[in-house]
């Protein structure tokens, strides 16, 4: 049988949305496999797609349980891969994968860059496979968003790569806010000491054409995304820079920073956008950018302001004067008290109270050890896939997590405030910014 993708979208944003809430709705799933019911001391049947560089940490967590097959398009970057599961079925291109081993496959990791994150994950799920994939879930809001709606529909474990989510400082500094020690949220801030640091930005289409190295398979790296000469610039890391590609410092650590924030205050489907660049280029992210987005009220929660900085920027250090701001952080401001902490947790206050003052504060989410949160992430998902509590962040919740952080490179991009119906999927007072609500595959990735 010919491998399906979903059709390319459409450059009318209200026509592509339509589509695909016909799709999903009548999306009869023709490649599903039985859901595996298994028993706590049963292992799951594990694939790997991109297990080099970070894959090899995230298929390597799930050494628990049985992996039987690897993908990856880098013989060189996957070796250590295949050296520790030297029984595992190997692959370059996901699709031969699910086409030979469907029946075989119980669970699937992600750890592609992140144009290629959709695609996989999607497969899987359409096969009735549990997904963990890495940050940002996706490289489009719309992806984001079909992801979501089928992982919810099909009703398997899903885990998003943002793994201080499951630190033991990160749940408790989310519960301490939920609980009001900050008074009423007003403003949250996250920064990070990316790009510039880690990789370029700012960047203009490399010009040469170097030879691909040997073991990498070019024409499958780039997958759906448009056709390209091969560079090293782009090859193994700073892929993160590049429109194409990635999704710059934002999509990168913005999951991750918006940890603490996100367990507490669920931030979704904001309203405003704006945002203020230098260097940005139509091939790549900015040298520098402030983000602002509005949130509204959620509940008996009350509305509030989202801001992001990168590069060189930081928040106003009044904000939290008694000490120097990190390279990476968050402040969440409320009308009694500020916090300070970071993707792991770990909550310092600008009243100079501290956490023991809070022992009192009770618990909401479990906790694992101090020495094995990173474990317990991908644990966690495990669990879930064999019947298990649901994940903290799964797609029902790193969905629209993701979809407000890729609204900010959609207000770098189109470099004046948009106004975002997050219902209808559109940008209401800037038509020409739809064009990147969603992205066009590559022939031979959609059909």
């Amino acid at each position: 049988m010919k491998p399906r993708l979903l059709p390319p979208v459409s450059r009318s944003t209200r026509r592509a949305f339509l589509r695909d809430a016909t799709l999903l709705s009548a999306l009869a799933f023709p490649f599903v496999n039985r859901l595996p019911v298994l028993g706590a001391n049963e292992r799951l049947h594990i694939a790997g797609v991109g297990v080099g560089g970070k894959g090899w940490t995230d298929i390597t967590q799930c050494s628990s349980e049985n992996i039987v097959a690897l993908c990856d398009v880098d013989d060189r970057r996957a070796e250590p891969a295949f050296k520790r599961f030297p029984d595992a079925k190997r692959f370059r291109d996901f699709r031969h994968m699910f086409d030979a081993m469907s029946r075989e496959i119980d669970a699937v990791t992600v750890s592609t860059p992140d144009h290629m994150h959709f695609l996989p994950a999607m497969w899987a799920i359409e096969r009735g496979k549990h997904v963990y994939c890495q940050k940002p879930l996706t490289q489009t809001i719309r992806e984001a968003r079909l992801l979501t709606a089928a992982a919810k529909k099909r009703k398997v474990a899903t885990q998003m790569g943002n793994q201080a989510r499951s630190h033991p400082g990160t749940r408790r500094d989310a519960e301490l806010i939920r609980a009001g020690v900050l008074g009423v949220v007003q403003e949250v801030h996250c920064w990070t000491d990316r790009p510039g640091t880690w990789w370029r930005q700012g960047m203009s289409r490399p010009s040469d054409t170097p030879p691909v190295p040997a073991g990498l398979d070019w024409d499958l790296w780039l997958g759906g995304a448009p056709e390209r000469p091969y560079h090293p610039a782009y090859v193994p890391f700073a892929w993160r820079g590049f429109w194409d590609f990635g999704t710059g410092a934002l999509g990168d650590m913005g999951c991750h920073l918006l940890n603490v924030p996100d367990l507490a205050l669920e931030i979704r489907d904001a309203t405003r956008v704006e945002a203020t660049t230098e260097g940005l280029t139509s091939e790549s992210g900015p040298l520098w950018a402030r983000v602002r987005w509005d949130i509204p009220a959620r509940g008996s929660r009350p509305a509030f302001r989202l801001f992001w900085y990168d590069g060189a920027k930081r928040p106003d250090p009044a904000l939290f004067p008694a000490r120097t701001l990190p390279e990476n952080g968050v402040l969440v401001v409320g009308n009694h008290d500020t916090m300070l902490t970071n993707y792991e947790g770990g909550g310092q206050f600008r009243s100079g109270r501290t956490l023991a003052d809070f022992k009192d504060v009770p618990e909401l989410f479990p906790k694992a050890s101090p020495q094995a949160w990173e474990q317990a992430h991908y644990q966690e998902w495990i669990r879930a896939a064999k019947g298990g509590p649901k994940t903290l962040t799964g797609f029902e919740a790193a969905g629209p997590m993701t979809e407000v952080v890729l609204l900010g490179n959609v207000a770098q991009r189109a470099g004046r405030e948009i106004h975002w119906d997050s219902r209808r999927m559109r940008i209401t007072n800037h038509a020409d910014a739809n064009q990147w609500i969603g992205r066009e595959y590559r022939k031979g990735w959609h059909a």
